[in-house]
């Protein structure tokens, strides 16, 4: 294995330019799963992807070579190519999550104090609250009114845009046990919106200036039960480092292996075993609700694409299921020189040495861990090898300290090989993590050689 894979790649770093440069557009661009779903679908539409949902009106026959997207709600996507060989031997598929640790508005979230107005939120996912604080906040999402209509909301992110946040307490108040930013409680996080009062509303003064401007753009104050907006941070993705050998921006986790997954699937044209994108919402809360890998739309999708192709029928599509093979393409810890005490040194994830692959995720004892066959693992290897991918072979911090969950173990119902594979990350769930560009091209490579592979 390379101890440094700029090495390896010491003269095609154009190469990794050119995939990260897109990599940071997209990260700058997509910071909510609906905004991951447009980009997707917008990439599949410029490769001549077709929707199900047209081919099912149509009437259309699928054969080899023909590559459709499904939809569910938006928020998730199944992206298909058919294979040479009958589906029901199996599909390779790669499953990454476009959801990401934020903060969401509450149902009823505008409110005035002390003169100012303020946004209550209810965070999503696994953070650390104090992070949030004191650092500059947008607003992406959607408002759905009562007729229909929907509006678009994207406010933080344009050069010109104001910058929303959460305020912190000074150092010189700051001195108490109870008031350490460490014990920052969920409902301490509410954001800041404005100050300038409407005198002539009867009450709530500066609330009514808001709610004005909101009315500008067609929001009203009931309109926020039906609006789905995400609090994010605020910034475009950015090299890091002097070298600019990283990339920090936020939501990596998952987007860079949901982005690596994407492009490699796009790529992959007339594969012998049908191919599968799985972009999939919620995640980060235990993958639950209709939109997230335990709901039944990605069973239901494959069974709408075989019957497109004449191949339906259950046993078709258990057998189809059984004889699959996944990588859970999911980002790991990458191992951290400012805090090294919960890490494994030997046999957590590096940067700069490739895809990391987790035969086991879980925690206490692997509970809740999708634990990878050796038979699979002999497979990829080979896999990686042949296409000349560099790869290693990680858990997650210390026995008893680290950790973790991914779809991994939801695929595995099924029957099929399930691994994690994916990017290691610094800082994750803060609101700015980091990546190794190299790492994020080789992960792109192992991705591409996985959807072109036999068995």
């Amino acid at each position: 294995m390379e101890t440094n894979l700029w090495k390896k790649y010491e003269a095609e770093r154009d190469k990794i330019e050119g995939l990260c440069a897109e990599y940071k557009e997209f990260l700058s661009t997509c910071k909510t799963e609906r905004e991951c779903i447009r980009y997707a679908v917008s990439k599949a539409r410029e490769a001549g992807v077709k929707s199900l949902a047209e081919v099912m009106a149509k009437g259309e026959q699928l054969v080899a070579g023909d590559s459709v997207y499904a939809i569910n709600m938006d928020k998730a996507i199944v992206m298909f190519t058919v294979g040479k060989r009958p589906i029901e031997e199996g599909i390779n598929i790669i499953g990454a999550h476009i959801d990401s640790p934020r903060l969401d508005l509450k149902c009823t979230p505008v409110y005035e104090n002390t003169g100012f107005c303020l946004f209550d939120t209810h965070y999503y996912g696994g953070i650390k609250k104090y992070q949030w604080t004191a650092i500059p906040l947008a607003l992406h999402g959607v408002v759905c009114k009562k007729d229909g209509t929907r509006i678009d909301v994207n406010i933080g992110d344009n050069e010109d845009d104001p910058v929303l946040g959460i305020s912190d307490l000074l150092p010189h108040l700051d001195r108490k046990p109870e008031n350490k930013m460490k014990d920052v409680k969920g409902e301490d996080l509410n954001v800041l919106v404005g100050t300038i009062s409407d005198e002539n509303a009867e009450k709530d003064k500066v609330k009514a200036t808001i709610m004005s401007l909101l009315k500008e753009k067609g929001i009203e104050e009931d309109d926020f039960f039906s609006a789905e907006i995400e609090v994010v941070p605020a910034g475009k993705a950015r090299d890091f480092g002097l070298d600019r050998s990283m990339i920090m921006a936020y939501g990596q986790d998952d987007r860079v292996c949901a982005y690596t997954s994407l492009r490699a699937w796009l790529e992959t044209k007339n594969p012998e075993y049908s191919t599968m994108c799985l972009l999939v919402d919620k995640e980060e809360i235990g993958s639950v609700g209709a939109t997230g890998m335990a709901s039944l739309y990605f069973e239901n999708a494959l069974a709408e694409i075989m019957n497109a192709t004449g191949q339906y029928s259950e046993l078709a599509l258990r057998r189809a299921l059984n004889r699959s093979q996944t990588l859970s393409s999911d980002v790991t810890a990458a191992v951290d020189p400012n805090n090294l005490a919960p890490f494994n040194v030997a046999t957590d994830a590096h940067f700069g040495k490739g895809i990391s692959f987790n035969k086991y995720t879980g925690a206490g004892g692997k509970s809740g861990a999708n634990d990878a066959n050796p038979e699979f693992i002999s497979r990829l290897r080979r896999i990686m090898d042949d296409a000349n991918v560099t790869y290693q072979a990680t858990e997650m911090g210390r026995v008893d300290e680290g950790g973790g969950g991914t779809i991994a173990y939801i695929m595995a119902k099924y029957g099929m090989d399930v691994i994690d594979a994916g990017v290691p990350v610094l800082n994750m769930h803060a609101p700015f993590e980091i990546t190794s560009k190299v790492d994020v091209y080789e992960a792109y490579r192992a991705y591409v050689a996985f959807f072109a592979s036999k068995k």
